[in-house]
C-alpha cells in the first residue's frame, strides 16, 4: 500500500489513513508492504509501478481531490494498462452516502500486469469505507488477473 501526503513523507503528520488500511488487510491474512512518498506525480507513479511489480493489489490513500497537489489519479493513470472505472464509480457512489465532499474524489482504479490498483481517500474513514465496498469483489478480482478459474454463475 502507498501513502501519498507530503505532510506524512516529511514526518510531520502521522500516516492515519495507511494504518488504517494496514489493519484492515492483515486482519484478512494480507502481507503489507508500506511505502509513503510525496504528492509528485512521477514519485507516486514510480512508487505504483515498483509495488506492482512484486504485489497483486496496490491500494493508495491520499491525493485524490482537487488540491493543486492532488495527483495520485494523474500518477496511477500514467502507470496503468487498463482501467476499471467501475471500482472507482463504485467507491464514490457508496462514500456519497457518508459525505458530501465524495463527489470532489478524482480516485481512479486499474491494473498493471497482473496486479490491481485502486486509489483510496487520505481519511482513515474514507480508506475504511471504500476497503469495504472494494472487499466483496476483491478475490475474484485478483483470482481473474492471476488467470485462476473462477466460477462463474451460469444462466
Amino acid at each position: 500500500m502507498l501513502t501519498v501526503s507530503d505532510g506524512v513523507a516529511a514526518g510531520t503528520r502521522e500516516d492515519r489513513s495507511g494504518d488504517a488500511l494496514d489493519e484492515l488487510l492483515r486482519g484478512e491474512g494480507y502481507e503489507v508492504e508500506r511505502r509513503v512518498v510525496p504528492d509528485e506525480r512521477d514519485e507516486i507513479a514510480a512508487a505504483i509501478r515498483e509495488l506492482a511489480g512484486s504485489a497483486r493489489l496496490v491500494l493508495t490513500t491520499g491525493g485524490t481531490g482537487l488540491a493543486p497537489r492532488d495527483v495520485t489519479p494523474e500518477a496511477t493513470r500514467d502507470v496503468l494498462e487498463r482501467e476499471a472505472p467501475g471500482i472507482a464509480q463504485a467507491l464514490r457512489a457508496d462514500s456519497l452516502h457518508h459525505t458530501p465532499y465524495a463527489q470532489l474524489s478524482r480516485g481512479t482504479a486499474g491494473v498493471v500486469g497482473s496486479t490491481l490498483v485502486v486509489n483510496l481517500p487520505g481519511s482513515p474513514g474514507g480508506c475504511r469505507d471504500g476497503y469495504a465496498v472494494l472487499r466483496p469483489a476483491l478475490d475474484h478480482a485478483l483470482d481473474l488477473l492471476a488467470g485462476d478459474p473462477t466460477p462463474h454463475k451460469q444462466s
